[in-house]
């Protein structure tokens, strides 16, 4: 028979309330952490906010949210690159992530030591001017930067950004030359479009769009193959006569490099689910997005052609990055 004295009692109910504790707490491996490289605000960081309630709750783990950003998005990818290959870590990114290898001396390898998760959407570049500025079509820009070449300014956000290496392509395309303005971010390229500093400016249609239904700002082409239902007046380039020309900004998520297959794919497919439910769509496509959902391989064949198109131009261009 066990004799149980009054000291062990005293001891047993002590440690009740560390044992309740310690299990009210999630463990180490029940914690999820989304990066997102780019501060608050933006693209990224609202879409990963949206589906974290939805990820907690199909994957029964805490999300946490950690903005590491830096380097065009470079040292919060670089973070999951290094991390386990265990479902603990996964990132979300913008276009830069396909343009960065080029541009940057990058302590990972892009594309073996990512693994990818989903292209979740895209959205074509917008190339704008002042309501004041005299060009109501994208042919108008073209005759004028012909007749005073290296005069008319555009500002993107930022050197080697996806709106920068369209305009460097575009410009080939036309036989003109014009002057890149190189901003730090959104925020400061629409300030000084709507101050009307520069003569153009070229972003994402998540970022402009507001600023030209606004009637701040005037469009002249958009880079999609077919017209954004949020700008259905604004001609493609395409249509502006350049056959084949395409350029979108992306958005999608990866994870570490060697992830087995089944947690990638459990991660991929609750992403989806949650970026499916209605609400969160709406705002998702408010924000001028085509909701995508391609899973891993789709996301790695649109990554590599990406890499594939843009490579080209930072090199022959001899485009630097943002120091």
């Amino acid at each position: 028979m066990t004799t149980i004295s009054r000291r062990s009692l005293m001891l047993g109910a002590a440690a009740m309330p560390l044992a309740h504790t310690a299990l009210a707490q999630p463990a180490s491996g029940n914690i999820t952490k989304l990066v997102v490289p780019f501060p608050p605000g933006g693209t990224v960081d609202p879409i990963a906010r949206m589906v974290q309630p939805g990820l907690q709750q199909r994957l029964n783990t805490t999300i946490i949210i950690e903005n590491k950003p830096g380097a065009s998005g470079s040292l919060g990818a670089a973070q999951v690159a290094k991390s386990p290959p265990d479902g603990s870590n996964w990132l979300f990114v913008f276009d830069t992530h396909a343009v960065n290898p080029f541009l940057q001396n990058l302590p990972f390898d892009t594309e073996k030591d990512l693994e990818p998760v989903l292209l979740i959407g895209t959205a074509p570049n917008v190339l704008a001017t002042h309501p004041g500025r005299p060009y109501k079509t994208f042919a108008d820009v073209i005759a004028a930067a012909k007749a005073k070449p290296d005069t008319i300014t555009y500002g993107s956000i930022g050197s080697g950004s996806l709106g920068h290496l369209t305009m460097t392509l575009l410009g080939q395309r036309a036989g003109v030359k014009m002057v890149h303005v190189p901003y730090r971010g959104g925020g400061p390229l629409m300030n000084d479009a709507l101050a009307g500093h520069v003569d153009l400016a070229i972003a994402s249609a998540a970022l402009i769009t507001p600023q030209i239904k606004g009637g701040k700002l005037r469009a002249l082409t958009q880079t999609g193959a077919a017209r954004s239902p949020g700008l259905p007046d604004v001609p493609t380039t395409i249509q502006d006569g350049f056959a084949g020309f395409e350029s979108y900004a992306w958005w999608g998520s990866f994870t570490a490099g060697r992830t087995p297959r089944p947690i990638v794919d459990r991660f991929s497919k609750a992403l989806a689910e949650t970026l499916s439910e209605p609400t969160i769509k709406e705002r998702v496509e408010a924000m001028q997005i085509t909701v995508r959902l391609g899973g891993p391989d789709e996301q790695r064949k649109f990554l590599a052609e990406q890499m594939k198109l843009w490579g080209p131009v930072v090199k022959d261009h001899g485009i630097k990055g943002d120091s």
